[in-house]
C-alpha cells in the first residue's frame, strides 16, 4: 500500500512535464486487460473505462458544429443583406426581397436573419431607421418631420414612437442635449452599437 502510494505521488509529480507518460499508462493497462481477461472480469471492465478515459484526453473527439452555427446566414450573405437594407433604409424594406437576395423560404430565413443579428427583420430595420435619424438630428437643420420620411418612417409621429422606445427620450429633447456634443463618442451619446454607421445623402433643402 505504502509502495503504490509512494508511485502515485511521483506520478502526480511529473504529470506536467510530458505527456508520454499517458501513452505508457494506456499500454500498461491494455496489457492489464490482457492478463486479467479470463480471472476478473469486473478489473477488466474498469481498466477498460480508464483507458478510454484516458484516451479521451489525449486524443479528444473533433467539436461538432452547433446546430445555431449552421442556421446563420453565411458572413457574405449577412453583408449583402445588411447592405440591401442600408441602401434602401429610406422606403419599404420587404421581407421577401431580403429572402431572395439569398435564396431561401421566408421561414427558414427568418430563423437565421435572428440568429445572425439578434433580432427579427422588422426591428433590425427599425434599428437602422432610428440610427440615420439620429444621426440626421446631429448633423441637419432638418426639421423632425423630414427626417422621419426620409429614414422611412411614416411620419413624425412613427418616428417619436420608436426613437423614445430606443433612446428613452423624444426626438426633440435628445437632439437638444446632444447638438452641443458634437464630438462625444456616438454609442455614449445613443446607447446603439451600430453594424456600420452610415448617412445617405443630405437631406433636399437642408443646405448640409
Amino acid at each position: 500500500m505504502e509502495y503504490a502510494e509512494e508511485r502515485l505521488a511521483v506520478s502526480t509529480i511529473t504529470l506536467g512535464r510530458s505527456q508520454d507518460w499517458v501513452h505508457h499508462v494506456i499500454s500498461l493497462l491494455d496489457a492489464a486487460i490482457h492478463q486479467l481477461y479470463r480471472k476478473e472480469k469486473a478489473a477488466q471492465g474498469t481498466l477498460l473505462e480508464a483507458a478510454s478515459l484516458l484516451r479521451q484526453q489525449i486524443d479528444p473527439p473533433a467539436p461538432q458544429e452547433s446546430p445555431d452555427a449552421r442556421e446563420r446566414l453565411l458572413a457574405w450573405q449577412a453583408r449583402k443583406v445588411r447592405d440591401y437594407i442600408d441602401s434602401h433604409i429610406t422606403g419599404p424594406v420587404l421581407v421577401a426581397d431580403l429572402c431572395a437576395l439569398v435564396q431561401r423560404s421566408p421561414a427558414h430565413f427568418a430563423r437565421s436573419f435572428k440568429r445572425t443579428f439578434g433580432e427579427p427583420p422588422h426591428s433590425f430595420v427599425v434599428r437602422r431607421r432610428v440610427e440615420l435619424a439620429a444621426q440626421y438630428m446631429l448633423t441637419t437643420d432638418a426639421s423632425l418631420s423630414d427626417i422621419a420620411l426620409q429614414c422611412g418612417f411614416t411620419d413624425q409621429a412613427h418616428l417619436c414612437k420608436h426613437f423614445r422606445q430606443a433612446m428613452g427620450q423624444t426626438p426633440a429633447a435628445w437632439r437638444r442635449a446632444h447638438r452641443s456634443h458634437p464630438d462625444e463618442n456616438w454609442t455614449t451619446m445613443t446607447g446603439l452599437t451600430p453594424s456600420r454607421e452610415f448617412l445617405p445623402e443630405p437631406l433636399l433643402g437642408t443646405g448640409s
